[in-house]
């Protein structure tokens, strides 16, 4: 029989393991968009030394989600060969190598080439930590999900604060620069998982034991639950993602000022932060969690209105709303848990849904901003607005609590 001690370690070793892949969970949620809003606060600074233009700026305003729409579709067929833990220290070493590349760029190649880097990194990160929650907390995924979806609000929020104070003191290299250093801390808690005795390090992560027992190649396409959490998570980037760009526009043209329509864009990411606290929790505890798609539809609507019918009446009233829509992005991310019941089938409905959903956001942008630039402001939201019906159409199916593994064709 063990003596006390010795149980007493066992027991200590066995809940060490899940505080350090929880550790490392929310490191690598704030790692998932330093490059992209550190970087954007700072591009007139830049441009001035190393000369971007503005097609080097729009170009680099791309690099976010082309890198997370590629590498949501490469990841998983990384993933046959290398285990959830060296797919995610890779992608920390990647966001760390790009983000110092661009500090010491001195051309517009050198910095495409870093954001190029670290933007495939965290495109890398995207797709691995739904699954590396589904392997180490099956049991807790609405918590856990919960922290890394706040971490990954704060990892955008943040940045995009302390960009210009940080660049003031020291310089726009190390503004952008210093964020390396928490992508490199943010790869220790996988790499001693990978040292630990027991840790699986390779493995077909992209199969799963089939309903003759067989390994079954999980195709997220051949199922309804996919394909519809796929479209869900697309015309929730593409919603958003117009926002992000275009919002201090859209603000300044219903008569706000230049600083209101930079704090308008701070408030409506800023909600998110909200929404990542209350939406898993929600999505944890109802087996179907549609009304955050009603509530967030609604909101977006109103906010809609309120921009084209009574701009000048509670102009805050109207950003707040809009902030209060992209509710679903949380949502999203806590489903690819939700519904499949392997971290297999975890990580291939990651990787097709962001596949989809980061093709899908960019084009938001663009079209949104041809609309805004001709038609108007009604011609952008009416084109949102097809969005959003097609969101509700399609989210319907990815809300009922039915299984990925149990739908494939």
């Amino acid at each position: 029989m063990p003596t006390g001690p010795r149980r007493a370690n066992s027991r200590s070793r066995a809940v060490a393991v899940p505080v350090v892949a929880l550790v490392g969970v929310v490191l690598v949620s704030l790692n998932l968009r330093t490059a992209v809003t550190s970087l954007s606060p700072l591009l007139g600074v830049i441009d001035a030394e190393i000369g971007l233009g503005a097609a080097g700026m729009g170009l680099l305003g791309m690099i976010p989600t082309a890198m997370f729409a590629v590498w949501g579709v490469l990841t998983p067929v990384a993933l046959r060969r290398m285990g959830l833990e060296a797919m995610t220290v890779l992608a920390m070493a990647a966001a760390a190598i790009g983000q110092l590349v661009r500090a010491v760029a001195h051309d517009p190649w050198v910095m495409g080439a870093g954001s190029i880097i670290a933007l495939a990194g965290m495109g890398i990160g995207n797709v691995v930590a739904p699954p590396l929650v589904k392997r180490y907390f099956p049991r807790h995924v609405a918590a856990v999900s919960m922290a890394y979806i706040t971490g990954l609000q704060l990892g955008t929020v943040v940045p995009a604060l302390v960009a210009v104070p940080v660049e003031e003191a020291a310089g726009w290299r190390v503004s952008i620069g210093w964020w390396a250093v928490l992508a490199v801390v943010a790869a220790i808690p996988w790499m001693i998982e990978i040292l630990r005795p027991g840790t699986p390090t390779g493995g077909p992560t992209a199969s799963a034991a089939g309903p003759t027992g067989q390994p079954q190649r999980i195709r997220p396409w051949r199922s309804p639950v996919g394909v519809a959490l796929a479209l869900f998570f697309g015309t929730n980037s593409l919603s958003t993602y117009a926002f992000f760009t275009w919002l201090p526009a859209v603000a300044e043209s219903i008569g706000m000022s230049r600083a209101e329509g930079g704090l308008a864009l701070a408030v409506y990411s800023a909600i998110g932060l909200i929404a990542a606290l209350v939406v898993p929790w929600v999505a944890g505890r109802f087996e179907d969690p549609y009304a955050v798609v009603v509530v967030s539809v609604v909101a977006y609507l109103a906010g809609f209105a309120g921009l084209l019918w009574a701009p000048g009446v509670a102009p805050w009233l109207w950003i707040c709303l809009l902030g209060v829509g992209p509710s679903t992005f949380p949502l999203c991310l806590t489903l690819i848990n939700l519904r499949t019941r392997t971290q297999a089938g975890s990580a291939a409905l990651s990787g097709f849904s962001q596949g989809v959903g980061y093709t899908a956001a960019c084009l938001g942008p663009i079209v949104f901003g041809m609309l805004l630039d001709g038609p108007g402001l009604a011609a952008g939201l009416g084109f949102l607005t097809a969005v959003l019906a097609v969101m509700t159409v399609v989210a319907r199916t990815a809300c009922r609590p039915v299984m990925l593994e149990d739908t494939l064709r």
